[in-house]
């Protein structure tokens, strides 16, 4: 007499739960690496009505309320702060750079980086939040 199993395994392998998860973990990706543009310097930057986003810039000039300089999150001397902006721009076809003021940072530190940017026409941007 031969007997039936009623619980046969069933030996094919659905790949739909595995796409789920890696739709999940690109979407995931995608969102996080969006967010990691931003600078890790703390700076409370000024309000305007209006943005514009679309200002390309290569380098990121951060000035803090202390006066002290970080070029793309890197903390840079005043005295060398020239020099490490014309190093990283001289290959550029159109050099520019975006200066990011803290809102009580004094006015003489903001126009020392606009002092570079005009003494090697460079284009400048400065970085600003809009007014909810």
């Amino acid at each position: 007499m031969k007997l039936k199993r009623r619980n046969k395994a069933n030996p094919e392998f659905s790949l739909a739960a595995m796409v789920d998860v890696i739709l999940l973990l690109l979407i995931f990706f995608m969102v996080t690496s969006a967010a990691a543009n931003q600078s890790a310097i703390d700076v409370k930057l000024p309000k305007v009505e209006i943005e514009n986003p679309n200002i390309p810039s290569q380098v990121t000039v951060t000035i803090k309320a202390d006066g002290s300089y970080f070029v793309d999150d890197v903390l840079v001397k005043k005295e060398t702060l020239e020099s490490v902006i014309v190093t990283k721009l001289q290959n550029s076809k159109t050099p520019s750079f975006t200066i990011r003021a803290d809102e009580n940072s004094y006015h003489k530190d903001v126009v020392f980086a606009m002092e570079i940017a005009e003494k090697h026409q460079f284009n400048i941007a400065i970085a600003t939040t809009k007014v909810d």
